[in-house]
This record gives C-alpha cells, sequence and structure tokens, in this order.
C-alpha cells in the first residue's frame, strides 16, 4: 500500500520536472521569440523543429524525454518499499506529463507530452519504450507525420509491456493498463492532428510549411534575449 506521504512526494516531484518547459525558455532565451506564438503554437519538440529547424529540435526532444525520466529515477531513489516500486514511479511519471502538458511556468499550457511519457516508460519499461521507438520510425519513415508515428507507438506499449512482462509478474498488468491511459491521452491531444491528417492538411517533416505559416527564425542569428 502506498503511503499518503509517498503519493505526495511522487506527485510533487514528477510534476515540477516535468513541467519545466524547455522549448518556450530556449525559444524565448536563445531565439528571442515566444514559441506559443509561432507555427502549431504548441510547445513542443516537432513545432520547434518547423520554427526554429534540427538543432532546437534535438534540444527540446533530449531535455523533454530527460525530465520523463528523471521523474522515474528521482522517485526511485528515495527511500520506499520495494512492492510499491512501480506504483509509485507511474504516480511520478504520470504526474511528470500532466505537468508537461500543464505547466505553470508558462500559465497551465504545455506540449502534448509524447516526448516526457517516452522518458517515463524508458525509466519503467526500456525493452518496450525501445520496441515502441521502432514502431515510432517504421511509421514515421513512410509516412513523414511526426502525429501519426506518436500516436501509434504509444498505442502499441501496451502489446510490448505484455509480451515481455515489464514491471514484474505482480505488475506487468497495471502498468499495461496504465500504458493505455497514457496512450488514450495522447491521441486525445492529438484530436487536431487526426483531423488534418483525415483533410490531407497535416504537415509532413518532408514538406515546407505553406506560404501562411509564420516565417521561420534562423537559427544562426543567436538572438538572445537580455
Amino acid at each position: 500500500m502506498i503511503s499518503f506521504s509517498n503519493s505526495i512526494i511522487a506527485l510533487v516531484l514528477g510534476y515540477f520536472l516535468g513541467s519545466i518547459p524547455s522549448a518556450h525558455w530556449l525559444a524565448k532565451y536563445y531565439y528571442g521569440i515566444n514559441i506559443f506564438e509561432h507555427g502549431s503554437g504548441n510547445m513542443g519538440a516537432t513545432n520547434i523543429y518547423r520554427v526554429l529547424g534540427s538543432r532546437p529540435f534535438a534540444i527540446t526532444l533530449m531535455l523533454d524525454i530527460i525530465k520523463g525520466f528523471l521523474a522515474v529515477l528521482f522517485i526511485s531513489r528515495l527511500p520506499h518499499p520495494a512492492e510499491i516500486d512501480i506504483p509509485i514511479k507511474i504516480i511520478a511519471g504520470s504526474a511528470a506529463v500532466a505537468g508537461h502538458t500543464l505547466s505553470f511556468w508558462v500559465n497551465f499550457r504545455g506540449g502534448k507530452g509524447v516526448a516526457t511519457a517516452l522518458g517515463v516508460f524508458l525509466g519503467i519499461a526500456p525493452i518496450s519504450s525501445i520496441c515502441a521507438m521502432f514502431v515510432f520510425l517504421l511509421v514515421l519513415v513512410p509516412s513523414g507525420y511526426v502525429s501519426l508515428s506518436s500516436m501509434v507507438s504509444a498505442s502499441s506499449m501496451p502489446f510490448f509491456i505484455m509480451y515481455f512482462h515489464e514491471g514484474g509478474a505482480n505488475w506487468y498488468l497495471p502498468l499495461a493498463i496504465f500504458s493505455s491511459f497514457v496512450a488514450v491521452f495522447l491521441i486525445i491531444k492529438h484530436k487536431n492532428n487526426i483531423m488534418k491528417i483525415l483533410s490531407g492538411k497535416e504537415l509532413s517533416l518532408r514538406n515546407k510549411p505553406s506560404p501562411s505559416s509564420d516565417p521561420v527564425p534562423d537559427p544562426t542569428e543567436n538572438k538572445m534575449v537580455k
């Protein structure tokens, strides 16, 4: 049984780490723009790629993954009974994803949570996470759609967890159920992308933004905000 204090610590720690607005701070303090006012208006790695380019995209992606991973890693290092290791990681991971999508730093706005969720599952179910990353690439390469690849990849996680029994004999089923809820959450967050895919308006990574899109700042200009 998870104690109230352990639950609170996991929630606070997970939310605080997840809420760190990596994309917003990078865009604001290094490039001098508000990422919420450019591209799709989303605080995520994909929008960073479309607005600022590949280098800030890679930095944002890694930071968003790391903060989800650290939420799980840090809570696992705090003293707690071994039998609640998986459920307390689930609590911290859920809070991290929620923090990324509803960050108090930016008036409870945020991204869609895909990279942060990946970091969480890399800390809980690494084998299944790596397999899900391969699924992501298998969909992304022919389609070019990050949104579609993210949804399919997230949906594959429960099956991999069940197959590999990650989490142990007592917890792989609850962990698979948790990953199913995360997948549903991510699909809901991508509802606008789903509509664009169905209407043929979703941007592929292989396509340049339309002329009506926001102008892309030059990453080489180093627009530092003083």
